[in-house]
Order: structure tokens, then sequence, then C-alpha cells
């Protein structure tokens, strides 16, 4: 471990956290942060909404993956403003006091899913492929203005945003992945995941190239999407900066 990271995870006891911290154990020195105790993990328990609480988990940090939110796509308003705003900034700003080099940003495709009402997207979200090839179609960029569906995506624009902030001001390293769909078991539920589930080992992949992305890399966002044969979020920055290669592609559960 003499060339890897010291690593905290916040959100460490979520199924997001499980998956990272199993990527990173062995290869780096990690610590875990969370509302809650992580199964078979020491971390710190603490409230992200509260700075002075969660500082101390912060000394000595190289690099902070910050999963910590109420992760429901539905999320009311009152609770993305009391709850995930404050966690966001305050990862952001407890990374800055203790001298956090890096600090890698779980954003979601929510801050972009209003494209989603667009063509040829709306049709390949509903299973409908008809005068399509793979790939043939504009992608939606990293670069595009954000479209987020509701309050989690706004709250997860908003953190894009201060990291961006963090990043011009405080000299941090601020990477936003825009998760796509995490399932339990990595398997589409609906016609719109053949297009955007993110498999564990595709997400663990990615987060670890930005762990060990050289310092030079001082901002970027990034889709996190499987090699999915429909997925219509671009990847080639990050496949570009960083060396992310997904393996999975839904089809492999495409019946007929």
């Amino acid at each position: 471990m003499a060339d890897g990271k010291r690593v905290l995870i916040t959100g460490v006891a979520g199924q997001i956290g499980g998956v990272v911290r199993e990527a990173l154990v062995g290869e780096h020195d990690v610590s875990g942060i969370d509302i809650r105790k992580a199964d078979g993990f020491e971390s710190t328990v603490a409230d992200m909404t509260n700075l002075e609480a969660i500082q101390p988990a912060f000394e000595g940090i190289d690099t902070v993956v910050d999963l910590a939110n109420s992760p429901q796509g539905n999320l009311p308003w009152h609770a993305a403003y009391r709850n995930n705003i404050p966690a966001i900034y305050n990862a952001l700003e407890a990374a800055k006091r203790a001298g956090v080099k890096r600090i890698i940003f779980a954003s979601s495709n929510r801050a972009s899913e209003n494209y989603e009402l667009d063509q040829p997207y709306a049709n390949i979200c509903a299973g409908d492929y008809t005068g399509l090839e793979p790939g043939k179609f504009p992608m939606i960029t990293p670069d595009m203005p954000v479209r987020p569906s509701g309050p989690y995506g706004i709250a997860k624009a908003m953190g894009e945003a201060a990291g961006r902030y963090f990043s011009d001001r405080h000299g941090l390293s601020v990477i936003c992945l825009r998760f796509g769909t995490v399932r339990p078991d990595s398997k589409p539920a609906n016609v719109r995941h053949f297009a955007t589930i993110f498999s564990h080992r595709d997400l663990a992949h990615l987060v670890e190239r930005c762990v060990v992305a050289p310092d030079s890399l001082r901002f970027a966002t990034f889709f996190g999407v499987s090699n999915n044969t429909w997925r219509f979020w671009d990847i080639s920055n990050a496949q570009a900066l960083v060396g992310f290669d997904p393996q999975d592609n839904m089809e492999t559960y495409r019946e007929g």
C-alpha cells in the first residue's frame, strides 16, 4: 500500500459505499463516515449536515469519495434543501479545511435527466429503437447545460457547481461522476435500464481510475454508465482523461 492513497468514503454504509469500499480496500488506506454504522467496517458515525462533527474524519486524507446523501430520486425539495445540499457543501468545506487534494463527488444522471424528454432519448428510454443505430445519434455530453428532473437532480447540479467553485478558488481537484442507474443486482428491471444501468463492476472501476488520476486533473464531470449498446451518455472524456473502460452491456439480459 506504499503507493496507495488515504481515502475517505462518505456514505460508506450505503449500497454504493459498499461497492466502492470493496474496490479500494487493499490498494488504498480506506476510512469511512456515515450517519449509521457500516456492516463489517469500522467507520465514523456522524451527520454530514454537521460540519464540525465530520471535520475530524477528513484530517490526513488525500482523496474523498463523497457518496453521502438521501438517495431517493423522487426526493422532495425540503429534504434536498435540509440534507443533500448541506451534506455536499460540508464535504467540500471539510476537505478544504483539512488540505485534502481531491474530492470525487457522486453526482447523478438526474442532473441532466430532462434531456430524456427529447428525441431520440425519449424513444430509447421507452425501448423503441425504430430508425436508430447504436452510437449513430448525438450523445448527451457532460458539457451540455444541466437539465435536472427534480429536487434530487437540482441538488446534484448545485453540488457540481460548488465543486467547480472549490476547484477554482481553493485548489481542490474535483471530479463529478454522474452515475447512471445503480441496482443491487446490476441488471435491468425496465426498458430504460438497458441504456442507463451502471454495473457495480464498472462503477468501482471508474471510481478507482479517478482516485489514481494525475494531480493535473483539476476539474471534470464524467457520466458513469456501463458499455450498453443503447447508452446515450457520452463517456469519451472519462475514457481519455482517466482511462475509463466499462465492460458490462445490458444486452446480455435481453430476452429473445
